[in-house]
């Protein structure tokens, strides 16, 4: 019986988000993975993939990993993640990358088009809505192979600060954190749950305001630690538990950047909302009942992206 080919996981960008995808994605056993980047970061892709060769020999892992600086090795990947782009430094906004990550995005995309158009595509470059919505129109990817990595982040962060207020296990914090991928996101706190007890029963309003408050500000806070860079095992472990999602078929339902038809009132538009991956990509959109508060608030967020997104020009 002939047996299944490996999937194939392109990563484009060799930085330290690339690197860390590259590491759990050989110990998930996702697939081969070739990590690219551009012909000056050759060398640093080389080693990490000969890094990580090395290392899956202690535990055993199957899958390769090859360093590349041509995009024809990226060909046929079954999910390619984006972070290929500048990080931001103390003092800039994400909004200040667009110009220069923009143009990195143009031949990303156009690359993406010409040799893995069936890929399912995940973008983690900063702004992120502002990228993934300038990926979609530039590679032509149907609504359902492309999507922005920023929810599963946001609110992997709002559950550990959570848990760290409570002193209780992470396991037990369920919450969902909507909108755009800046300072306007919206953790839905009235949805939010320790054990199945809501969060508004454990935590006194103050000190929720806070922890909201650091959420929206946890990529800044990172920045502002690193000095030169900013976050990336967040980052890559919330990537890869997209693409697992979508090589798997698991159907989890996790909060991203999707192309909404109608949803909470947003129409061919890039937004962070819950959906569901699987085999078929963004399979479904799921819509949360939202009070008029919450409603305000992702409206709030909407219009921000919204005026990050016009500024790019196609």
């Amino acid at each position: 019986m002939a047996q299944n080919r490996k999937k194939k996981i392109g990563l484009i960008g060799g930085g330290q988000i690339g690197g860390n995808l590259a590491l759990l994605a050989v110990q998930k056993n996702l697939g081969d993975v070739v990590l690219y980047d551009i012909p000056a970061a050759e060398g640093l892709v080389k080693g990490k993939a000969l890094d990580i060769n090395q290392l899956s020999a202690v535990d055993g892992y199957d899958c390769r990993v090859t360093g590349s600086t041509d995009w024809k090795d990226v060909a046929g990947s079954d999910v390619i993640i984006i972070t290929a782009g500048v990080p931001r430094k103390p003092g800039m906004t994400r909004e200040d990358l667009l110009d220069v990550n923009l143009k990195i995005m143009r031949d990303v995309a156009g690359n993406i088009k010409q040799h893995a158009p069936n890929a399912f595509v995940i973008n983690v470059a900063n702004p992120l809505d502002a990228m993934v919505y300038a990926l979609h129109k530039i590679a032509g990817l149907p609504d359902n192979m492309v999507v922005g990595m920023a929810g599963v982040l946001d609110t992997s962060r709002f559950k550990c600060f959570v848990a760290e207020a409570l002193g209780s296990s992470i396991r037990d914090v369920e919450a969902l954190v909507l909108g755009g991928h800046g300072d306007d996101m919206v953790p839905l706190v009235r949805h939010s749950t320790v054990g199945g007890v809501p969060l508004t029963q454990l935590i006194a309003k103050d000190k929720l305001d806070a922890i909201i408050d650091r959420t929206r500000k946890g990529g800044a806070e990172l920045v502002g630690l690193y000095k030169t860079g900013s976050a990336y095992f967040g980052p890559a472990a919330s990537s890869i538990a997209m693409a697992e999602s979508f090589l798997f078929d698991r159907k989890r339902v996790l909060p991203a950047a999707a192309m909404l038809k109608g949803q909470y009132g947003i129409s061919d538009f890039f937004f962070g909302v819950p959906v569901q991956i699987g085999a078929g990509g963004v399979e479904k959109v799921i819509t949360v009942e939202l009070n008029d508060a919450e409603k305000a608030e992702l409206k709030k967020s909407y219009e921000s992206v919204k005026q990050t997104v016009e500024l790019v020009k196609l």
